[in-house]
């Protein structure tokens, strides 16, 4: 029964025929007047399709002689040592396997899958080197000779950004080419050649002169170029690169000789080049011998290969035809440019990439960078109108004013528009004297109330009372800074408040660690440093005190120590080597190394009263120990 499926799909019936053996002399083809032939691929010759068998009674043949059964059975025989080409195979060779004419049993069977499962398995053991080894071969040969899909894959995944518009504007390349060759404008004129010329002059001329032997006459040398001749009635003069001569007719024709004209106007020139050269009162004053070394003193000198910088072009050209929207290819293409002495064209395309690119920072800045003071202000101006929130090209706006009117102005209109930058507040307070920089501190704070740096200026610049407050506020907005605590701690030095130094370092310390921030020793010890050179060795005693001991088991203490009274001597920070000391001869008073190196400091680097009230006070503490000399 047929299955009907609803749609386009028809009634499909299997038929009777499929699947069962062709009748006995079917030959494919024969119906429609084909006929068989033989290639290389068959065994044996083809049977001719009307050589069909002849029908007959089944059974022996009643005719005489050998019976028609042993006798197919020699033939059968006979045919074993065919020495056909197909019939050949490398390891049986022609005769064939002598274990063909036996019959294929189970034990047959048995062993060939054994022997197949023995292959199975020496294969295998070997399957994964033969793979790793076919892989590292190809991929030498990819690297050695890639694809041209993957030196390209990277500009393929770009054209993921271009627009349908974009895709519509690309033109035909064949279209474009077939419009040049139409185009007049585009169409291009060489010059003819000189000889062309004076050859086209002499066309169709016929000249004859009389020879000099022959000739009577009289050349008279009346001037350098006059010559008279009695037989005739031609006269002429001869300068050079004229030539008179006698013609058929009536007529005279005068024969050009450019090369000559050509040396002529060469001498005309540096006659000329000449008397510029030796006049003084002119206006221009030549130099025939430095007149070239100054031309080429003025083309910029590459010294990279022509053929590299077309290539560079062609690609960057590439580049910036397939993504237009690429900022670094117009960067890269206007830069090479540079490099080659083409300024104009430099600034043309980077121009070009910022009219396609108004939104890219470094396109603009490297334009200002190309162009004069005079056109960069216009250029910046654009910049900021495309790309506000930019600091760098408010930066650099403000750099290109000369009046530092201008300068504050610009500055002040970038804060309008970026009032979080640190920067523009650095660079607008630099400008500005120290009430008007209060002023602008006080609001840079408000704005910028994470920068550390903002609220330690604004406090430099208040007094006493309000610098107390501001970096108290600071503290409040910035709970993980060290600097605001030591700046308190020098604030409360100025006022004389020794007890109030160490107790804000020691502060400050608590209160970091319950911030979790890390106590980095090292960091610390630098800041000792820098409190010593800014005037405040009360801090930086606080601080050596309080970080010291930070870090340092009691077994390394004496080494520790003594490297950094020697790091605090190489760096002349001779307050922070004297408090290492007085914390070292405090834990350590019986160490008698840590007296000789105290000692041998002072010395080096004291007074004489220090250096003697060191000793006596070794002299009280270990007064066993002798030192000779």
């Amino acid at each position: 029964m047929a299955t009907t499926i609803p749609g386009s799909l028809v009634n499909k019936t299997k038929k009777f025929f499929m699947g069962m053996p062709a009748p006995t002399g079917y030959v494919p083809g024969v119906g429609r007047g084909a006929t068989g032939f033989t290639t290389r691929s068959d065994i044996g010759p083809a049977r001719d399709p009307t050589d069909l068998p002849e029908a007959g009674p089944v059974g022996p043949s009643p005719a005489p002689g050998a019976p028609p059964a042993k006798k197919a059975k020699e033939d059968e025989e006979k045919e074993g040592d065919n020495l056909n080409d197909a019939n050949y195979d490398e390891f049986e060779g022609y005769s064939g396997s002598l274990f063909s004419r036996d019959p294929y049993d189970q034990e047959d069977e048995d062993a060939d899958r054994v022997y197949n499962d023995v292959d199975e398995r020496l294969d295998e053991r070997r399957r994964d080197h033969r793979e790793r080894k076919y892989k590292e071969a190809i991929e030498k040969y990819r690297k050695e000779r890639p694809k041209i899909q993957q030196e390209f894959s990277d500009l393929k995944r770009q054209l993921s950004e271009v627009t349908d518009d974009e895709w519509a504007a690309i033109p035909e390349v064949g279209d474009l080419r077939n419009k040049a060759k139409r185009n007049p404008r585009t169409e291009k004129f060489t010059p003819v050649p000189d000889s062309l010329i004076a050859m086209a002059m002499h066309y169709g001329e016929t000249t004859s002169t009389l020879d000099s032997r022959v000739q009577n006459g009289m050349q008279t040398p009346f001037g350098s170029g006059l010559m008279t001749t009695l037989a005739g009635t031609k006269s002429g003069i001869l300068t050079p690169g004229w030539k008179t001569g006698i013609q058929t007719g009536t007529s005279s024709a005068l024969d050009l000789d450019l090369v000559k004209i050509g040396q002529a106007r060469n001498k005309i020139m540096d006659i000329k080049l000449n008397q510029v050269s030796d006049s003084v009162t002119g206006q221009t004053v030549v130099d025939p011998k430095g007149y070239l070394t100054d031309l080429q003193s003025m083309i910029p000198q590459y010294g990279g290969d022509v053929n590299d910088v077309k290539k560079a072009r062609m690609l960057l050209k590439s580049v910036r035809e397939t993504n237009p929207r690429h900022p670094p290819a117009w960067i890269a293409s206007a830069g090479l440019e540079e490099a080659v002495g083409k300024l104009q064209t430099a600034r043309n395309l980077i121009m070009e990439g910022c009219e396609k690119n108004k939104g890219s920072e470094e396109l603009w800045l490297a334009a200002i960078r190309l162009h004069p003071p005079e056109l960069a202000k216009s250029i910046v101006a654009n910049a900021v109108r495309a790309v506000p929130q930019s600091v760098r090209l408010w930066i650099r706006a403000s750099d290109i004013e000369l009046d530092l009117k201008d300068k504050k102005k610009v500055l002040r209109k970038a804060l309008e528009q970026i009032p979080s930058s640190v920067r523009l507040w650095k660079a607008a307070v630099e400008l500005e004297d120290p009430e008007d920089a209060r002023v602008l501190l006080t609001r840079a704070v408000e704005c910028c109330s994470t920068s550390t740096e903002m609220w330690l200026a604004l406090a430099r610049l208040e007094s006493y009372e309000n610098a107390r407050k501001v970096l108290n506020k600071a503290r409040e907005h910035i709970p993980t800074d060290r600097h605001i605590w030591l700046n308190a701690a020098r604030l409360e030095e100025t006022r004389g408040q020794r007890e109030m130094v160490d107790r804000i370092v020691a502060k400050a310390i608590s209160s970091l660690k319950a911030n979790q921030v890390e106590i980095n020793r090292d960091h610390w010890m630098k800041d000792a440093v820098d409190a010593e050179q800014a005037g405040c060795p009360l801090t930086c005693q606080a601080i050596i005190r309080n970080v010291i001991g930070l870090g340092v088991e009691d077994e390394d203490k004496k080494v520790t120590w003594l490297e950094d009274a020697e790091s605090f001597e190489r760096q002349a920070a001779y307050v922070c080597v004297r408090a290492v000391f007085a914390i070292a001869l405090k834990e350590m008073p019986r160490k008698k190394s840590v007296w000789d190196a105290a000692i041998q400091f002072e010395k080096e680097h004291g007074s004489i009263a220090e250096h003697e009230a060191i000793l006596l006070k070794a002299t009280e503490v270990v007064p066993e120990v002798e030192v000779s000399g």
